[in-house]
C-alpha cells in the first residue's frame, strides 16, 4: 500500500484483498481494491490551503408541463433548488438552468456563471420564484447547456445536479446518448427522479455515464432535504478526475473492472489506453470517502511454486497543464500456484461478498423486467434469489425494498411470493436503488 499527500490534495490509500493462491491450471485472479481518500471534504466548507480554483455547479430543474401536476411539485422543486443554492460554499461558481424541450438559463444568464456570496444567492432565489411549468422534456439539451457553462469555468471540480419528473419524450434516445457521450469526463452529475412518471433506466443511465448518483424522490416534499444533501456532498469534493490505472504483464487478459461499493458500476468498457499494457478507468471526483473496486484478470498457466504479478493498480491524478500525471497510491494483485488444496480453493471473503452484491443488483433488474413483461414465474425466481442474497450479505436496505414487492416466505432459501398489488413508487425505488451495496460484515 502506498500513499500520496499534498496540502491541496486528499491523502489516498489503496488496499488489496484477494486469495492469491491458484491450483495447478488455475488462471482467474480476483482482487477487491479498497480506495480511501482522507483530508478532502473535512475542512468544514473552507477551501484547503493552496487549493486550486474550487468548484462550479449547475442545477438543472425540470420545468416541463407535467411539473404542474400536482401544483405543489413545481413549488417543491423551487424550494429544493433554493435550499441547494443556500448550501453553496462562498466562492463556488454556479448557475441554474430551466429544462423543457429546450434549456434556458435562469440565473445568472448571458452564458456565464455567478460566484456564490450572500448577494448572488439572494438574486438566484429571486430568479427561482419566476420559474413556471410548461413545455416538453429534452434532457440532452439541458446537459449540453450545463457543459457549456461549466466548461467556461477555470475550476477543478465541475458538477451538475439534474431533476426530472417525466420521460425524455422530446428528443430521441440517440440524442440523449450523444449528449451523455459529449459530457462524459467533463463534469459529474447527480440525477433525481421526482414522483413516479419518469423512466428509471433513463435517470440511472445519466448518473452512470456522468459518474454521479441516481435516486428517486417519490414524494416531492422530500426534495429540499435531498438537494441539500447532494450539494453538501458536492461541496465536499476536493479532487477531480482521479483514474484507476491498471497495468498488466504480457499475457494477462483483463476480464472486468467494476466499482462494487457504495454502488455497482461496470467500468470495463470505459477504459482509455495509458501507455504499454496500461489503461485508465474513470472514478470521478473525491472527497472524504472510501470505495471498493473488483478487478478480475486471466493469467497464463504456470507450474506449482511459481508466482507472478497479475496486475498493478494505481490511482492517477492528471496534470491539467499536460505534464506527467501524479501517482497518488498503488497496490499489487498477485498470483501464486500451489498444490495446497485448502489454500487454492478458499474464496476471499471480500471477493465472495461483492460477487454476491453484483449478482444481487443483476437479479433485481431481471426480476422486475420479468414482472413487467408478465413472466411471473421468472420474476418470482429472480426476486427470490435477490431476497436470499440480500439476507445472506446483510443488505438490510435492499431487503426492506424487496419486501414491498414480494412476500418473503423464507429468506434463507429465497422462497417468495409476488405481491398481487405493488405501489409504483415501491417498485421504482427498488429498481433505482438496486445497485446500492453494503460492505463486508465484520
Amino acid at each position: 500500500m502506498a500513499n500520496f499527500s499534498k496540502s491541496n490534495v486528499p491523502q489516498f490509500s489503496v488496499e488489496v484483498y484477494q486469495n492469491e493462491f491458484l491450483p495447478e491450471g488455475g488462471r482467474e485472479v480476483n482482487g477487491i481494491i479498497t480506495v480511501t481518500s482522507t483530508g478532502g471534504g473535512t475542512t468544514g466548507g473552507v477551501p484547503l490551503p493552496g487549493a486550486a480554483a474550487g468548484a462550479a455547479v449547475v442545477i438543472m430543474v425540470d420545468c416541463s408541463g407535467s411539473m404542474d401536476y400536482p401544483p405543489t411539485k413545481m413549488r417543491n422543486a423551487r424550494d429544493a433548488t433554493a435550499a441547494a443554492v443556500d448550501t453553496l460554499r462562498d466562492g463556488t461558481s454556479f448557475a441554474v438552468v430551466a429544462g423543457t424541450h429546450v434549456a434556458k438559463e435562469v440565473y445568472p444568464g448571458n452564458g456565464r456563471l455567478a460566484v456564490a456570496d450572500a448577494r448572488t444567492r439572494a438574486q438566484a432565489k429571486e430568479a427561482l420564484r419566476r420559474l413556471s411549468a410548461g413545455g416538453g422534456t429534452a434532457i440532452g439539451t439541458w446537459l449540453r447547456l450545463a457543459d457549456r457553462l461549466l466548461g467556461a469555468a477555470d475550476v477543478d471540480i465541475r458538477h451538475g445536479i439534474l431533476l426530472t419528473d417525466g420521460r425524455n419524450e422530446h428528443e430521441s434516445p440517440e440524442d440523449l446518448r450523444a449528449a451523455l457521450d459529449a459530457c462524459s469526463g467533463r463534469f459529474t452529475c447527480d440525477a433525481r427522479g421526482v414522483g413516479t412518471d419518469w423512466e428509471v433506466k433513463e435517470v440511472t443511465a445519466i448518473a452512470s455515464a456522468l459518474l454521479g448518483t441516481a435516486d428517486i424522490v417519490a414524494d416531492p416534499a422530500g426534495l429540499a432535504a435531498d438537494f441539500t444533501q447532494m450539494m453538501e456532498n458536492a461541496m465536499g469534493k476536493e479532487v477531480a478526475d482521479v483514474a484507476l490505472r491498471l497495468w498488466t504483464p504480457v499475457g494477462v487478459e483483463i476480464q472486468f473492472v467494476k466499482q462494487v461499493a457504495p454502488t455497482v458500476a461496470d467500468l470495463t468498457g470505459r477504459r482509455t489506453e495509458a501507455g504499454p499494457r496500461a489503461g485508465d478507468y474513470p472514478t470521478g471526483s473525491w472527497g472524504d470517502e472510501s470505495r471498493d473496486y473488483h478487478v478480475c484478470v486471466r493469467v497464463p498457466e504456470a507450474g506449482i511454486g511459481q508466482e507472478m504479478l497479475a496486475a498493478r493498480v494505481s490511482l492517477i491524478l492528471p496534470d491539467p497543464s499536460g505534464g506527467a500525471p501524479q501517482t497518488l497510491s498503488q497496490g499489487l494483485v498477485r498470483a501464486v500456484w500451489t498444490d495446497d488444496m485448502v489454500a487454492s480453493t478458499s474464496i476471499n471473503p471480500q471477493v465472495a461478498h461483492y460477487t454476491g452484491q453484483a449478482e444481487l443488483a443483476q437479479v433485481i433488474q431481471q426480476g422486475l423486467d420479468a414482472r413487467k413483461s408478465g413472466d411471473f414465474d421468472g420474476a418470482t425466481a429472480k426476486l427470490g434469489r435477490a431476497v436470499q442474497l440480500a439476507s445472506a450479505s446483510g443488505n438490510e436496505d435492499t431487503a426492506k425494498l424487496l419486501s414491498k414487492v414480494v412476500d418473503v416466505v423464507d429468506a434463507a432459501t429465497g422462497t417468495v411470493r409476488l405481491k398481487a398489488k405493488v405501489a409504483e413508487a415501491d417498485e421504482m425505488t427498488l429498481e433505482t436503488r438496486s445497485t446500492k451495496t453494503v460492505r463486508v460484515k465484520k
